[in-house]
């Protein structure tokens, strides 16, 4: 790894020869700008706001604006007359343990390298003595033009070194908390201490980037040409209050069958909640309108019950017109009948039930009057 600082540690009356590599990278996908309607790159240039022309690299300096905005030039010889004791030293000025230093002001995170065979020796002594003290040093160091705040510790066999912002670089939480008073009963306690057990631990190396993955697939099917843009799923936002012992007691068996192996279905249908009301709105418990669909589209069962519905009822309408002109075809003696066959099998049926109210003899007469009216029509 290339180096990107060389000085050296000082411990005392020690002095470590040490190089500095930084310990992260980043993996983020960066992007240019384009013009879109040519798709040329669109680049920075540096033009002076006096003459308008372009400056090169070389010719630019350091400034300082005043609230007026004037400039007052600083050059490098200005800034290497400043008395900065630690522009090639990485002073240990403390120990202390780890826990008193807050995660608030890590920065940074670099290896510290042992700079030739001489170094071996001291770097390996201070090493050792961290790790048996279990605590990290705290350090003053100069890097890229201005001093800063460093904590050296052990990880694996080498000393690394995290920077830290100055105490007065860290904001205090002013307005950040909530304000309203909230009461957190030991029953939701223990079920948030239930699901943090349950929940377990992660390794972190089995964790991954999956939005920077995503990227990489839609760049690599648009080389190819066969990418086509997904719609992202957002969920709605809701104007009710999820229960929070209910969200807990679901999360907790979720995470049961998640870590049992369970099927997905258990899973999902374990995460489900109840819902509660927001208080403050008066709403009647036995006139309370049920949900409306997210979605705006009326649900397949509902839809079909009320067509069945419907249905039964057209039914039964049906029935009762059926009997009514049923009625009306006995009493009436010329009938519609010959115009349809609906109105024949009306009039037989007709025939038929004055039969069984009068006897043989008078369904036998209806059915030779009737013979008659359907030739002359004819």
């Amino acid at each position: 790894m290339r180096s990107i600082w060389n000085g050296a540690i000082s411990f005392g009356l020690v002095s470590i020869p040490i190089k500095l590599v930084n310990a992260t990278e980043s993996h983020s996908i960066s992007f240019r700008q384009i013009h879109v309607s040519d798709g040329g790159r669109v680049r920075y240039r540096k033009v002076c706001e006096l003459d308008g022309e372009e400056v090169p690299a070389a010719e630019i300096g350091k400034g300082y604006e005043e609230a007026d905005g004037s400039i007052v030039p600083i050059t490098d010889e200005d800034l290497a007359r400043l008395p900065i004791p630690t522009a090639k030293t990485i002073e240990i000025v403390s120990f202390v343990p780890a826990e008193e230093i807050d995660p608030l002001q890590m920065d940074a995170a670099y290896y510290l390298a042992a700079n030739g065979a001489t170094a071996a020796k001291p770097y390996t002594l201070l090493r050792e003595a961290l790790k048996r003290s279990r605590k990290v040093a705290i350090a003053k160091y100069a890097l890229r033009g201005r001093e800063r705040l460093g904590m050296l510790r052990v990880v694996d066999d080498v000393i690394a070194m995290h920077g830290l912002l100055w105490p007065d670089e860290i904001r205090r939480p002013e307005g950040v908390a909530p304000e309203a008073s909230v009461t957190v009963r030991e029953a939701e306690l223990d079920l948030a201490d239930a699901l943090m057990a349950t929940l377990g631990e992660v390794e972190i190396a089995s964790l991954h980037d999956d939005y920077r993955e995503a990227v990489e697939a839609m760049l690599a099917a648009k080389t190819g040409e066969g990418f086509e843009p997904a719609e992202a799923m957002v969920e709605p936002a809701g104007g009710q209050v999820i229960d929070l012992m209910a969200a807990l007691e679901s999360s907790v068996r979720a995470a049961k069958a998640s870590r049992a192996g369970g099927s997905g279905d258990s899973a999902e249908s374990a995460t489900e909640a109840e819902v509660t009301p927001i208080r403050g709105r008066r709403t009647p418990a036995a006139s309370a309108p049920a949900p409306k669909a997210v979605g705006g589209k009326k649900s397949t069962a509902s839809t079909g019950t009320a067509k069945k519905t419907a249905a039964a009822k057209k039914t039964a309408a049906g029935g009762k017109k059926s009997t009514a002109t049923t009625k009306g075809a006995a009493g009436t003696k010329s009938g519609s009948g010959a115009r349809s066959t609906k109105s024949a099998s009306g009039a037989k049926a007709a025939g038929a039930g004055r039969a069984s109210a009068t006897g043989a003899t008078a369904g036998a007469g209806t059915a030779k009057k009737a013979a008659p009216r359907k030739r002359s029509s004819a």
